[in-house]
């Protein structure tokens, strides 16, 4: 039996509808592909960033991601009691901490990469390359056109 397709009416043209669709789908296949990591979207995000830039304190962090102050003391907490970050008074501001991956986040991370890798190749398999450049072009376009993207953690 045919099922019939309803329309989803005033919404079928808004953008920021199939936006929010296409992150639900992405967002579930994201947390199976993480599954057993004990990292989330964000933290994996603040693990990189530190990655990238060892010895970058926590309020730059959380400026490169757009976090908000408050939520960064958390995130910093849990992947340092995860044993995934180090964290040192900062020697140029005492009022800072230094931030660096242990070992263990340097393999965390590395695993992490791989598994997103793969969630990404999954997600965007009906894309071509060119297709996928100009998608991630597309979406900083409107990441941009936000004065500050500011993420729940």
């Amino acid at each position: 039996m045919a099922r019939e397709q309803e329309s989803v009416g005033a919404l079928a043209p808004l953008a920021g509808y199939h936006l929010r669709r296409a992150w639900s789908a992405f967002s579930s296949d994201f947390s199976a592909a993480m599954e057993g990591t004990g990292l989330r979207q964000v933290p994996f995000a603040v693990l990189s960033v530190v990655a990238a830039n060892p010895g970058i304190n926590q309020g730059a962090v959380g400026r490169v991601l757009g976090i908000k102050r408050a939520n960064m003391v958390s995130l910093i907490n849990e992947l340092v009691d995860k044993g995934l970050v180090d964290r040192a008074v900062d020697p140029n501001d005492r009022r800072a901490f230094s931030l660096k991956p242990t070992d263990g986040g340097t393999a965390t991370l590395e695993d992490a990469v791989a598994r997103i890798a793969a969630h990404e190749q999954r997600m965007l398999a009906d894309l071509s390359p060119q297709e996928q450049a100009t998608l991630l072009d597309l979406l900083g376009r409107i990441e941009r056109r936000a004065p500050e993207i500011e993420e729940a953690a």
